[in-house]
């Protein structure tokens, strides 16, 4: 559990491998759901608080992160992308990139982060320094790009990389182990990333999520952030190679890892 002034992060480990997001603002009772895997577990967390959902957001039309939604929605407000409207749950608000959003009193700015899939989005709430990111920016990691293309991708990137640092990453899976086995295999002398491989392994042998991580830390050491880097396109030896070819390359190379 995470605290933020008045707001309140709880991640929810849900399925095999996913993660759901309540956030909580004490101050007005609200709370707000970020993808929902099954709705067991959330149900679980909001009963053990005496929490009732005020709005549930979705990042993606995958089912491992909309099929709890008829379960848990009952009066709550449902915002989800209005280019993904044909196939996600029913939305009560559909939302593109900048529209003007407010969750748990919190001024939420909707990005477009299409790669993993088309209409995918992420949910960022600056005064929170909380960004729900899912299948998008991973942690060490980003989505397979099943319905978009690298260069959507490393646009979507490109956008979430340029939030704060101190910015949360909460995203919709615990990879980060294989991730960090994959990134060490393309950048070996990073310093920061072998810290950041012990610390994944201790808290995966205790039992403790890798999710969320600091926006600074994947800046750092997730290779899918650094392809315009010249110290990383050199340990790759793609130099003179534009970020978005050195992006897809590295995509490529995790997708036969």
């Amino acid at each position: 559990m995470t605290k933020t002034s008045a707001v309140e992060l709880v991640v929810v480990p849900c399925l095999a491998d996913n993660y759901a997001f309540l956030v909580h603002n004490s101050e007005t009772g609200e709370t707000a759901l970020v993808d929902a895997p099954e709705a067991g577990p959330i149900q679980a967390e909001l009963d053990a608080r005496g929490w009732t959902l005020s709005d549930i957001l979705i990042t993606h039309h995958h089912n491992d992160h909309i099929a709890g939604v008829a379960a848990l929605r009952a009066n709550a407000r449902v915002i989800g992308a209005k280019a993904d409207a044909h196939r996600l749950p029913d939305l009560d608000l559909a939302v593109a990139e900048a529209d003007p959003l407010t969750v748990c009193g919190q001024a939420t700015d909707v990005i477009d982060v299409s790669g993993h899939t088309l209409g995918h989005i992420a949910f960022h709430m600056p005064g929170a320094g909380l960004a729900f990111t899912a299948d998008s920016l991973m942690a060490l990691g980003c989505g397979r790009l099943f319905e978009g293309t690298p260069a959507q991708m490393w646009n979507s990137m490109q956008k979430l990389r340029a939030l704060p640092d101190d910015t949360l990453i909460c995203s919709g899976h615990e990879y980060t182990a294989s991730n960090a086995r994959f990134a060490v295999t393309l950048d070996p002398d990073n310093p920061d990333l072998i810290s950041r491989i012990r610390g994944i392994d201790a808290a995966r042998a205790a039992g403790m999520p890798t999710v969320p991580s600091t926006l600074s830390e994947e800046k750092r050491t997730n290779p899918f952030l650094r392809a315009d880097l010249p110290e990383f396109k050199a340990t790759i030896g793609m130099n003179d190679a534009p970020p978005a070819e050195v992006f897809a390359y590295v995509r490529a190379q995790k997708d036969k890892f």
